[in-house]
């Protein structure tokens, strides 16, 4: 693979730092620059979002192909179905003209150019019956075959950047399966090897992957309150207690929200009741409900408020 001595790796950038203190000079600084959101979303699955991700650039125009980088290429690239391939590279590609400066704007796209084929070579990938199974020897075979594929369009430096947290997922995932399916092992030594992966984890990394059993264990716990005759306050220090007095408020807005769109469901019910004509179900509906509420309502229309 030809290296593009325009980009700047995200590892590259420890050894700029050192080399720049012993020569008694600050380090050039990366500027992190987000793309705006549009005035009209390119695509209606974009509608009311901003784009993710970033593109870092030294002062000489270099790009820092990474994480970030490839956030901002896939928040276009989830739309390919509702538009073209071609048209959805376009407008990446115009954003980039429309938020670097051109040698950065070139840097960048020509990332994107590796990005893309990486990723029509993945989907080839992904189709191998080599490579099926649900053993940790398949994941094993899975994992070499896309180290070997991401080596053909990226450098060692762009992958640790670009897919560091990925691989090390899928290594830790490999890990496990491999305690899980050692016949050797009982199930008192597999759960103690188990628990020493999950205490060698990054502490971000184990409390996401709390959170979200937290989430429902305070969730249960909530409605066991409601069941018992609590009211909302018990509630929301319930979730204070367990998650902060913003999150609290922002669980119990949801809660408002969702009970008011009940109701609103509730009316709608009680009046289609009465209708038989299919045009004056259709002008019901657009009285009581938006364009995109209408969608929810097949959901409803069928059975019981859930």
């Amino acid at each position: 693979m030809n290296r593009n001595p325009t980009i700047v790796f995200a590892l590259g950038a420890a050894g700029t730092l050192w080399l720049a203190v012993v020569a008694g000079r600050p380090a050039p600084a990366v500027q992190t620059v987000h793309v705006a959101r549009a005035a009209k979303p390119f695509a209606p699955s974009l509608q009311g979002t901003r784009p993710d991700g970033a593109v870092r650039v030294a002062p000489d125009d270099s790009v820092v192909a990474d994480a970030q980088l490839i956030e901002l290429f896939d928040y276009y690239l989830s739309t390919v179905g509702e538009k073209s391939p071609a048209a959805v590279r376009t407008e990446i590609e115009r954003e980039l003209d429309r938020t670097l400066r051109p040698a950065a704007a070139a840097a960048a796209k020509r990332v994107l150019t590796r990005y893309i084929a990486y990723r029509q070579a993945l989907a080839g990938l992904q189709t191998d019956r080599r490579l099926t199974g649900p053993d940790a020897a398949a994941l094993k075979r899975r994992l070499n075959a896309l180290r070997g594929l991401r080596a053909q369009y990226f450098s060692q430096r762009e992958i640790a950047a670009i897919f560091g947290r990925e691989d090390a997922a899928n290594a830790e995932a490999l890990a496990r399966m491999e305690i899980r399916d050692d016949r050797t092992l009982s199930a008192q030594q597999k759960q103690t090897r188990l628990a020493a992966l999950d205490a060698g984890l990054p502490a971000d990394v184990r409390a996401a992957r709390e959170t979200p059993l937290k989430i429902v264990r305070v969730q249960e716990e909530a409605e066991r309150l409601r069941a018992g005759g609590a009211n909302e306050e018990d509630v929301f220090r319930l979730r204070a207690d367990a998650f902060g007095a913003d999150a609290a408020q922002r669980l119990a807005d949801v809660d408002s929200e969702e009970a008011a769109w009940k109701r609103r469901i509730e009316a709608y019910l009680v009046e289609r009741r009465g209708l038989r004509d299919e045009a004056e179900i259709a002008a019901l509906r657009n009285r009581m409900f938006s364009e995109d509420e209408q969608r929810r309502l097949a959901a409803y229309e069928g059975g019981p408020l859930p």
